[in-house]
């Protein structure tokens, strides 16, 4: 059984710690080790982590037997809108293929359309196999970006989205 909470600032190591275990296995075929430790701490450090929690992001911290495993963050990013963000999504390599990430996507969607969201959008790196699980799950390539992260890096990915 997956349950499910949302995180507090306590949660940081935790999520902090998911991210190194799987960023790895995501990106080391797409992405050099050095520009993968360049995001981890441009993006995971505690302070970033803590102003996203204190600017109203929601995250969802998923466990199996006492042991976290994955999680995601979202946010609302354009209020007239009721377009929502999906910033981040992660399970343990060792819990692929358990229904983790479904399980996460689906309570971000549920959320979303509780709180009267009417999109959720998300960024992938376009050879991320979990572009096929957005795809799945019904998002739709909207665009194709380039972002300059600094350091001589960019992230390619798609901008996807699913009207709820």
């Amino acid at each position: 059984m997956i349950l499910l909470r949302k995180g507090k600032e306590r949660d940081l190591p935790v999520i902090q710690e998911i991210a190194r275990l799987t960023w790895g296995p995501a990106y080391g075929a797409i992405i050099s080790q050095e520009q993968i430790d360049y995001m981890l701490e441009k993006m995971y450090n505690k302070g970033v982590l803590l102003e996203q929690l204190l600017e109203g992001c929601v995250f969802l911290i998923a466990e199996i037997k006492a042991k976290d495993v994955g999680f995601a963050s979202y946010s609302v990013i354009d209020p007239i809108h009721k377009i929502y963000k999906l910033h981040k999504l992660y399970v343990l390599p060792e819990c692929h293929g358990k229904g983790v990430g479904k399980f996460l996507i689906n309570e971000v969607l549920d959320k979303v359309k509780a709180e009267g969201g009417l999109r959720l959008e998300l960024n992938v790196n376009r050879e991320n196999k979990a572009k096929d699980f957005y795809e799945s799950a019904g998002f739709i390539i909207k665009e194709t970006v380039n972002l300059d992260i600094g350091n001589g890096f960019f992230m390619n990915d798609y901008v996807m989205q699913k009207t709820i």
